[in-house]
């Protein structure tokens, strides 16, 4: 799989931890002398990033052979990469690389975690990630999301029409219907998304015809009683539980019924582990 995050970000990595070169490689007169670098898993971990991180070293003049894609499930010592060429390419790119690959292989672990924690119960729901992640970094974090097998919630507010209560109480004298019809002939494609914070808001946002009820804060029981009562309706909307869904619940939800399982816990993850031998040729 090749890299997803354009190599002018990964240039930026590099010139950021290095701006001037490795001083205590230059001044160790280390740079010429020839090595080997191996990465590998010292945990369980779902590998992200890893093209990313070879790119990374590629950029310093290392050879690369990448061990393990995105998305695969790696054993402890299982190898992700090797590199081999001068010291003063290893050593350069060594904590990029290896940073990159364990704190975004600990976001796709923990979206794995909640998907298949859903899909043991429930094999269709979808697992959804919020836009809630570190600013300036949101390439990384869709590119760990993939990993993990999970989606995007929303990647901004340009493509998607989500109505929250904080929209609605700017418009007090308007109803759900008159908010739903505004929206249908202001953006006729798209679909249209409502939160709601209590059974009896969703079942009115379903009535009025929003296409997905996004439950905030709702416990399983809440979802069950809000998918048994939306469920009759002509057009039944999609049901998706936010906030605070994570793997220890994640079954519940799905059992529930929701259809979509709405998370930002990936993004609270630990790093994984990603073990370092370097050795001289």
């Amino acid at each position: 799989m090749p890299p997803q995050i354009p190599r002018a970000e990964l240039e930026r990595l590099l010139f950021d931890d290095a701006p001037l070169g490795d001083l205590t490689t230059d001044m160790l007169g280390l740079g010429a002398r020839p090595g080997l670098m191996r990465f590998s898993a010292r945990n369980a971990m779902v590998a992200a990033l890893t093209a990313e991180a070879a790119e990374i070293l590629t950029l310093t003049g290392a050879s690369v052979e990448l061990c393990a894609e995105d998305g695969q499930r790696l054993e402890p010592g299982a190898e992700i990469l090797r590199a081999s060429g001068p010291a003063s390419a290893l050593l350069r790119g060594w904590k990029v690389a290896q940073t990159l690959i364990e704190v975004w292989s600990g976001v796709a672990t923990s979206a794995r975690d909640i998907v298949e924690a859903a899909r043991a119960v429930a094999p269709d729901v979808c697992v959804a990630c919020t836009r809630k992640n570190t600013p300036g970094v949101k390439g990384f974090a869709v590119a760990a999301v993939k990993a993990g097998g999970a989606v995007m919630h929303r990647l901004g507010l340009s493509e998607t029409i989500l109505v929250f209560p904080e929209h609605r109480a700017f418009l007090p004298d308007d109803s759900l219907i008159d908010i739903a019809a505004r929206l249908r002939r202001a953006a006729p494609e798209k679909k249209l998304v409502i939160e709601v914070g209590c059974v009896e808001d969703g079942v009115s946002a379903a009535q009025a015809g929003f296409d997905v009820i996004q439950a905030e804060k709702f416990d399983p029981a809440k979802i069950e009683e809000l998918v048994a009562r939306t469920r009759v309706l002509a057009q039944p909307p999609v049901i998706a539980a936010a906030g605070g869904v994570k793997a220890a619940n994640a079954r519940d939800y799905a059992l529930a019924g929701a259809q979509v399982l709405v998370t930002s816990a990936p993004y609270s993850a630990p790093p994984c582990d990603v073990s370092v031998c370097i050795s001289p040729i």
